[in-house]
């Protein structure tokens, strides 16, 4: 059975666990990643609900041991077919009054960890082939005052993600990147920024199902005819 490693995987309304949903329903193997344990079995279980397989994994995706282990675990399992890196921390702030640390550690995830995802992805799907796909956000291509770090971090992991793709398309692996232009309609904002989700509303936050059905289109797509990037914002987003 193939396999598919998501990371970056929280609540199961949020994009991370959607996308274990639908490459499950696809009839891989998801090996679904993230730092807490209790979500990744919320999870686990969805997906086994309906009839699919899916293993939990703790990891910290800028943690070069934890993803090796990921790694290692999901290839004894099946070939990898798959590859998502989903990871991210919003890091507001103005850069002169920024902790070296805060900085840094928004680079490591945004960033670093994706350097790890990745090199362990070709290393596993040299020979056959395969799709690696990193979640951008509206920080991947421009500076906004007070989000340094996240634009940065963001930014970089757009240009790791391009030049992969010139590296690994002649050893058939398809490397895509999606920018999520705008807010998820998802649990964490209605949790943790209830404001935001009201004035918004439903028509002004991007939904879900249509974010995971661009990462299908990307997997699904022949060798003839790739596309690296898709971005995606509702009808009413300025941009």
């Amino acid at each position: 059975m193939q396999t598919a490693i998501i990371i970056g995987v929280g609540p199961v309304l949020g994009l991370g666990a959607q996308l274990c949903k639908r490459f499950a329903g696809l009839g891989l193997h998801v090996f679904v990643a993230g730092r807490t344990r209790e979500k990744l079995d919320k999870v686990v279980s969805m997906i086994e609900a309906d009839g699919n397989r899916a293993s939990a994994h703790v990891a910290d995706a800028a943690n070069e041991a934890d993803v090796i282990r990921l790694f290692d675990e999901a290839v004894a399992a099946g070939p990898l077919s798959v590859g998502i890196y989903n990871a991210g921390n919003n890091t507001p702030g103005r850069i002169v009054d920024m902790e070296a640390s805060y900085f840094e550690n928004s680079w490591r995830t945004g960033c670093y960890g994706g350097f790890l995802f990745a090199r362990e992805t070709v290393k596993r799907m040299r020979g056959s082939g395969g799709t690696l796909l990193f979640t951008g956000a509206s920080a991947s291509l421009r500076g906004r005052a007070g989000f340094g770090a996240f634009n940065s971090s963001k930014g970089a992991l757009r240009n790791l993600a391009q030049a992969l793709a010139k590296e690994c398309g002649p050893e058939n692996i398809h490397v895509g990147h999606v920018i999520v232009d705008g807010a998820i309609n998802g649990e964490k904002i209605r949790t943790r920024r209830p404001e935001i989700a009201e004035r918004l509303g439903d028509e002004g936050m991007i939904g879900i199902d249509g974010i995971v059905d661009a990462y299908e289109f990307l997997y699904r797509q022949s060798a003839s005819a790739w596309t690296f990037e898709v971005d995606l914002r509702t009808s009413i987003e300025t941009w």
